[in-house]
């Protein structure tokens, strides 16, 4: 499975952020499984509706691609509609993922 993450937008909206990917061949066992099971809990996540228009003009989007098996799956979020399950797989690939 490899699993790419972007990030879109907040207060330096033009500055270039690079993708970070990390592809479960390149990782010990606990921290493949550990990834797969994140990527599971924030697919089913519900999705948080934002609270009026503009609630955070400056807040960050995400999008998390993940390849595995034939069609890839899209997570797409940003800090105001993000659930705790999407967090933790967020910070999991910031940690984890080449740059």
């Amino acid at each position: 499975m490899k699993v790419t993450l972007a990030k879109y937008g907040g207060l330096a909206a033009t500055i270039h952020r690079p993708l970070r990917v990390v592809d479960t061949n390149s990782l010990p066992k606990p921290a493949a499984e550990e990834l797969a099971q994140l990527v599971a809990a924030a697919k089913t996540a519900p999705v948080v509706e934002e609270e009026g228009p503009g609630r955070a003009r400056d807040a960050m989007s995400y999008t998390i691609t993940v390849e595995a098996g034939g069609q890839p799956t899209v997570i797409n979020w940003s800090d105001t509609t993000g659930s705790p399950a999407f967090s933790a797989l967020r910070a999991w690939l910031e940690r984890h993922a080449g740059r």
